[in-house]
């Protein structure tokens, strides 16, 4: 699957540094990218021209749920990428659906169901600023996960299904960042501890994969949705080096922080940096984490050690806030407190607005 994974992001890359597209849709593609009406008339300005005049990197942070939402009475509601884009991406006051609203940066997210679905996700993201399709580009964990689970808490199985399948992504905008085939790190895995297993401190922690992983066929593909990955960009106009993580971790760290072998993770969060992820952070200037951590508590100075704060206190997950956005770099305030209330996800967005 690595190998898989990999050749489809060198493949990606060629086709960007030759300015053209990959022909035919990915392994795994499950949702198209319909158009999203009329575009704005006139060309689109150059990436040197946008990233000269306002000179913010716009970053965004979401557990989009394969786009299927959990409803309270059992039931689940499939999500079209363009209204999920709609409910998160805001203008410098945190409102949604303005004119002031400008083509984002970066976004990074957990549970998608693979390179098909990023892939699309990411193109209906260009068309809804009038791009050319391609204009976003997307970095995917698995390419194409292997599904777990049932229902999935969805009285309809068919909703339950779409949510069988669940990876994570980093969607960037190729006009205002580049990105070489280098600086893309290997996939890292996240930690847990295993039911029965006695917590000692963090001593019983273990890397959630193989032979560590769910053993039972319902759920031996479960450690997939908790893979981590990384990249370094380059802003185009500047030649700034950004950082981005996307991470997910298990339920099972909500009850006791684990971030691998014997380990609690930095400041007992249960969190980790692969090798790869943080040799490529520690050569960038502004540093971007995106994660679902499954956990309550966890301090905006967690990360402190890297550079980065922690933005937004709200609620993110119903009355508990576990998923945390932290960067390095100069954040515009947000009235919002960094938390779009309104996004069709089971959870709340995370945003910052970077300037350089």
């Amino acid at each position: 699957m690595l190998t898989r994974h990999r050749s489809a992001l060198v493949a990606a890359l060629t086709a960007v540094a030759l300015g053209t597209t990959l022909s035919g849709p990915a392994l795994g593609t499950t949702l198209s990218a319909p158009a999203l009406g009329t575009p704005p008339s006139g060309p689109a300005p150059s990436a040197e021209a946008v990233t000269a005049a306002d000179r913010v990197l716009r970053v965004y942070n979401n557990n989009i749920e394969n786009l299927v939402v959990n409803n309270s009475d059992g039931s689940c509601t499939r999500i079209s990428g363009p209204d999920h884009l709609s409910s998160i991406l805001v203008d410098d006051a945190g409102r949604t659906g303005t004119s002031g609203v400008l083509a984002p940066d970066i976004l990074i997210v957990q549970q998608v169901r693979g390179t098909g679905q990023a892939e699309a996700y990411a193109d209906q993201l260009s068309a809804k600023f009038g791009y050319p399709a391609g204009s976003y580009g997307a970095i995917v964990v698995w390419d194409d996960p292997e599904p777990w689970g049932s229902t999935h808490k969805c009285s309809s199985q068919s909703l339950g299904d779409l949510k069988k399948k669940q990876t994570n992504a980093i969607v960037w905008n190729k006009r205002t960042l580049n990105l070489a085939s280098g600086d893309i790190s290997k996939y890292w895995s996240a930690g847990w501890l295993k039911p029965g297993t006695a917590y000692a401190d963090g001593a019983g922690c273990t890397l959630y994969k193989p032979p560590n992983s769910d053993p039972d066929s319902t759920d031996y593909y479960k450690w997939k949705r908790t893979s981590a990955i990384a990249a370094r960009f380059t802003i185009k106009a500047t030649g700034t080096s950004v950082f981005a993580a996307t991470m997910h971790l298990p339920q099972e760290n909500r009850q006791n922080a684990c971030a691998g072998d014997g380990d609690r993770g930095i400041a007992n969060s249960g969190i980790h940096l692969g090798a790869d992820a943080t040799a490529l952070l520690n050569a960038s200037t502004i540093r971007v984490v995106g994660i679902d951590a499954n956990r309550t508590g966890i301090a905006p100075g967690t990360l402190s050690g890297y550079g980065m704060t922690g933005y937004g206190s709200a609620a993110t997950s119903g009355s508990s806030k576990i998923d945390y956005l932290f960067v390095k770099g100069s954040v515009q305030s947000s009235a919002v407190d960094h938390t779009v209330v309104g996004t069709k996800s089971n959870h709340k967005a995370l945003y910052s607005f970077i300037t350089y």
